[in-house]
């Protein structure tokens, strides 16, 4: 928990390519009602940050964390709450995003390997998470048909692996010639989700 009663520390992941997409409007609306409601927010914006998202060897030769990824690390390490907004891209997660978490979701700071353990250890549990997710299709065919793969890839392969639990989800679509009034009440939803975390 935060320093105050009843506060949290939320560190929002903006993972949108530009400040000007209503997916960078939505982590605003999070981050203003999140610090309205009291709580201790940062704003990590992936697009600001200078780092190579490939990880070139997978694990078997340490790759050095750029300065912006190291101090992304310690704001993970400070949140008891995590908030990721981002965009469906071909039904998937953007590749900004997907090499971000390749690069700092490493063995010994999100999970652990245990010999004779078929699942390793979950080292961020304590941590629940809301996703913010923006897309194109309507929520209820990218459930149903598609399955949610950005979603389940995020929630379940991804932060319930690490131990962050529970994973809550908003997703806003189509946002595609949405109207203002939509996109007011998608903004109106996020600030709420922010003022139950």
């Amino acid at each position: 928990m935060g320093s105050k009663t009843g506060s949290r520390r939320v560190l929002i992941v903006a993972a949108h390519a530009s400040q000007e997409t209503f997916g960078s409007a939505l982590a605003a609306a999070y981050a203003a009602a999140a610090t309205a409601a009291g709580h201790d927010v940062r704003l990590l914006e992936l697009d600001r940050l200078a780092f190579d998202p490939i990880l070139h060897h997978a694990y078997q030769v340490v790759q050095e964390l750029e300065a912006d990824l190291k101090t992304a690390q310690e704001h993970i390490k400070w949140a008891d709450h995590l908030v990721f907004a981002y965009p469906v891209w071909w039904g998937s997660i953007p590749a900004l995003l997907k090499g971000f978490l390749d690069r700092i979701m490493l063995p010994g700071f999100a999970f652990k390997y245990r010999k004779g353990k078929a699942f390793p250890e979950k080292l961020l549990s304590g941590r629940s998470a809301h996703l913010l997710v923006t897309m194109d299709t309507p929520p209820w065919y990218f459930r149903l048909v598609y399955r949610a793969p950005a979603i389940h890839q995020m929630k379940k392969t991804t932060l319930e692996f690490c131990g962050v639990t529970p994973v809550k989800t908003l997703m806003c679509g189509p946002v595609l010639d949405s109207t203002p009034d939509k996109r007011r009440a998608w903004l109106d939803q996020a600030r709420a989700l922010a003022a139950r975390i």
